[in-house]
């Protein structure tokens, strides 16, 4: 299921924390403001548009007043600078950021104030101010999708356990968690995109570090095994489906061909296992990704033996397992 990413006003920016550190902000003027809405994650640090080249002010970007613009500003005359601050601050955006601690010129809190646009300020210097509130902010306006799975952090690779609800997920995800692997989420996870190819996924805030455990109930998997067995977020970057096993059902020997789960347009690698009673599911996931990561390495071996069939069929030369991977990948593409 795909849900908007949730709106962020000013006034939530102001309270936002990451991972124990926050900005550092305070609100200078335009406290009417503080309502407004941020849309975009990137900033806005165009020194142009206060010498009359506005084009590019596009609404819903927090717009950074560092060194450069503020000396700009200091150059003008009372009454020009007064005229660029109006102009600039006519624009849709949802607050103006001054960075090293900066005051800013005596003309910004009247024009702020007129204009309801707040004017907050921090201590830190412009580009780690910068990098942080893009961090801050992509976190909170990704494109994200609530997911019935379980999500495990499994020898450092996140792998998301999907199937229908009662196949075994939180059982499996249970027995990972016994031999030292991580939860991050159970039941419910949400995934959002970050840049172009990176999916990040979380637990609600409300459920974190829970689990459901038929006839057991819920319970709270860092009280039970510590710190150590649960962490907050953690990439997508292999999907395995349960599914229930068919008697005649033809399922995948061999393992050649790469299939995939898509999550927010983006492609991940899937593994479809059939469960089936006296099969040990955790074995099977805990392989299942040790695998992915020896073919991340480029060791296949599926194709590795494929190609050795086929050089022996041909009666040609036997074929080391380095060359083999290789033929395997030509064949695949």
């Amino acid at each position: 299921m795909n849900v908007p990413g949730p709106s962020v006003t000013v006034d939530g920016l102001l309270h936002i924390r990451k991972e124990g550190q926050t900005l550092g902000l305070e609100v200078v003027a335009g406290h009417r403001g503080l309502g407004r809405a941020i849309l975009r994650p990137y900033v806005l640090k165009t020194g142009l548009a206060l010498a009359g080249f506005d084009a590019y002010l596009q609404p819903g970007r927090v717009l950074v007043f560092g060194a450069s613009e503020l000396g700009y500003l200091a150059s003008l005359q009372p009454a020009a600078r007064r005229s660029s601050l109006e102009r600039v601050l006519r624009h849709d955006i949802p607050c103006v950021l001054l960075t090293d601690g900066e005051a800013g010129p005596a003309e910004l809190p009247g024009a702020a104030e007129a204009a309801g646009v707040p004017v907050l300020r921090t201590k830190l210097p412009t580009p780690i101010a910068i990098a942080k509130l893009t961090g801050y902010l992509e976190d909170l306006l990704a494109e994200r999708s609530i997911i019935h799975a379980v999500l495990i952090d499994l020898l450092g690779l996140g792998v998301l356990i999907v199937g229908e609800s009662g196949i075994g997920k939180s059982e499996c995800a249970m027995d990972l968690i016994l031999r030292g692997h991580r939860l991050v989420a159970d039941d419910t996870v949400e995934v959002r995109r970050r840049a172009e190819s990176v999916l990040i996924g979380t637990c609600p805030e409300l459920t974190r570090f829970h689990m459901e455990i038929r006839g057991l109930g819920l319970v709270n998997v860092r009280d039970l095994f510590g710190v150590a067995s649960t962490r907050s977020s953690k990439r997508v970057e292999l999907v395995v489906q349960l599914e229930r096993w068919e008697s005649g059902r033809q399922y995948d020997r061999l393992g050649l061909d790469d299939e995939f789960y898509e999550i927010l347009g983006l492609r991940v690698p899937l593994i479809r296992m059939p469960v089936a009673p006296g099969r040990s599911v955790a074995n099977l996931v805990e392989v299942a990704a040790r695998n992915h990561l020896l073919r991340q390495r480029g060791l296949h071996a599926a194709r590795t033996l494929a190609a050795r069939l086929d050089a022996e069929l041909q009666g040609g030369p036997d074929v080391d397992d380095d060359e083999a991977d290789g033929l395997g990948e030509g064949e695949a593409e």
